[in-house]
């Protein structure tokens, strides 16, 4: 991946965008340094050049609020948003990653966690199908998934509970649709890590917990989604 990344930062100050350019430089990544919201949204223009292959985005802009830029950004693009910030709530985490972001670091970072992060989010795509077998058929993986009131279209990837559309973030929909494709089955956190980040680094666990909190928030169905302590979670059928 090295080398092939266009990354816009977005940072107002201009001594920590200049340090954190020239490490990112060196990792290969051709960084464009955007100091404030407007600035940001206008290099993300169709006519702007090469696509971005992931945003790092400061919450204290100058302009406008980090959250309200996110939220801009996702309207007219899907390139990943990486949310770099001090604060370290449990509540500006959640409404970060509802508004699209696919990632939250908090500052002071360590620079090989950012750099991981960056990694995880830049080598994602959507998830291949696997291929059918003989039992089901050439169609049968993309009918869509029922559990209980939630409907999973893993053709459109689009998510509903009762009939009503849940907008979800790619990397809730794909961890949704990883559970969900084995109702009742426990999925080991290192296993959906792997899976759903396509990366083996331990340091996503917080991350992993932070999608689990929003997609609960999300379907409003906290105990949809259990945690088996020490182990990983699993989707409960309300049935069951």
């Amino acid at each position: 991946m090295e080398g092939s990344v266009r990354l816009l930062l977005v940072e107002d100050d201009n001594h920590v965008a200049a340090a954190l350019s020239a490490v990112l430089a060196r990792h290969g990544f051709e960084v464009t340094h955007a100091r404030s919201g407007e600035e940001a949204l206008r290099a993300l223009l169709p006519d702007s050049g090469p696509p971005f292959g992931v945003v790092l985005l400061d919450l204290g802009l100058p302009d406008q609020d980090g959250f309200q830029v996110c939220g801009r950004i996702r309207k007219r693009t899907t390139t990943p948003v990486i949310m770099v910030t001090a604060r370290a709530d449990v509540r500006s985490r959640i409404h970060g990653l509802h508004l699209g972001a696919d990632d939250y670091v908090v500052k002071p970072y360590d620079t090989m966690e950012l750099l991981a992060r960056i990694h995880a989010v830049s080598r994602r795509t959507l998830p291949a199908d696997p291929a059918p077998s003989a039992e089901e058929g050439p169609d049968s993986r993309n009918a869509p998934l029922r559990i209980g009131p939630v409907t999973l279209d893993l053709a459109t990837r689009q998510v509903a509970v009762d009939g009503a559309t849940v907008s979800l973030t790619r990397k809730e929909f794909d961890l949704l649709a990883l559970l969900a494709q084995r109702p009742g089955v426990v999925f080991r956190r290192e296993q959906i890590i792997s899976e759903v980040w396509r990366t083996s680094w331990e340091g996503t666990g917080r991350t992993l917990e932070v999608h689990i909190a929003s997609l609960r928030s999300k379907l409003r169905m906290p105990a949809l989604i259990e945690t088996v302590r020490g182990v990983g979670y699993r989707l409960v059928s309300p049935a069951n």
